[in-house]
């Protein structure tokens, strides 16, 4: 599926969970915290801004922002919360799309790299950012540990949260190294829902090698926005990259 098959006008509906999963605030605060400092009271343009999310909060806390986004319909959900005055948005591919800059900060959040299917593709978001950068401006990106370990021989497939009304498993194409991601969601009777997005997983170490052939350097790398120690056992990381001064 393409992605804008994939982030439609049903999609970006149920995007938005006021206060709750991606949007509690234990979750946005820290976030938010975090690209206000880096920006350093600088312009911040962030990659795949969807429904403004992290957008809105951090320009309202006087950072000017502006987006890239692929969906019409994500881009049609943020106008409902700021307007084009407030936060401009380039309608287009992160890897490819050009915003006036330059800018002191560009971020990309909750693991949309892995939405370009392609190292290629990965590789030209990093090249996106930098020119979009002035010297020693910073990219962050924020992206999942693929969990490979946890697969045995012969399976493909890992469930990553069980709770009440909801399953969330992924399935592996090690070889291509490709995870398509399941959400399925139920109540009480025999009916579900379930929404899939592909993704290209990278890992940490290839991640680095990415932002070296667009001339980064990797300041630091913490399992959250709060700045916990990464270690081999997190699930995620805060990747912080930044061009020579």
């Amino acid at each position: 599926m393409r992605q804008d098959e994939i982030w439609d006008a049903e999609a970006a509906q149920g995007y938005d969970t006021p206060g709750t999963g991606m949007f509690a605030p234990e979750v946005l605060e820290p976030t938010v915290d975090r690209l206000a400092a880096l920006a350093d009271g600088g312009r911040a343009l962030e990659f795949a801004i969807g429904t403004g999310r992290v957008a809105v909060p951090l320009a309202g806390r006087g950072v000017p922002v502006t987006g890239i986004e692929s969906s019409r319909p994500m881009l049609d959900r943020l106008r409902t919360k700021a307007d084009e005055a407030t936060i401009p948005v380039v309608l287009g591919d992160m890897a490819t799309a050009e915003a006036p800059g330059p800018f002191r900060l560009v971020y990309l959040v909750y693991n949309t790299i892995s939405n370009l299917l392609t190292q290629a593709e990965q590789v030209a978001c990093f090249r996106n950012a930098a020119r979009h950068l002035g010297p020693g401006g910073r990219f962050v990106i924020e992206l999942w540990v693929p969990e490979v370990r946890k697969l045995p021989p012969g399976q493909q497939a890992v469930v990553w949260r069980s709770e009440a009304g909801y399953i969330g498993l992924d399935t592996y194409d090690v070889l291509r190294q490709r995870v398509v991601s399941h959400h399925f969601r139920f109540g009480e009777g025999r009916d579900a829902r379930v929404f899939r997005s592909p993704h290209r997983y990278i890992w940490p170490a290839e991640l680095d090698l990415m932002a070296q052939l667009a001339g980064f350097e990797l300041e630091s790398r913490h399992a959250d926005w709060r700045g916990a120690e990464f270690t081999a056992e997190s699930r995620s990381h805060v990747s912080v990259y930044r061009l020579p001064g």
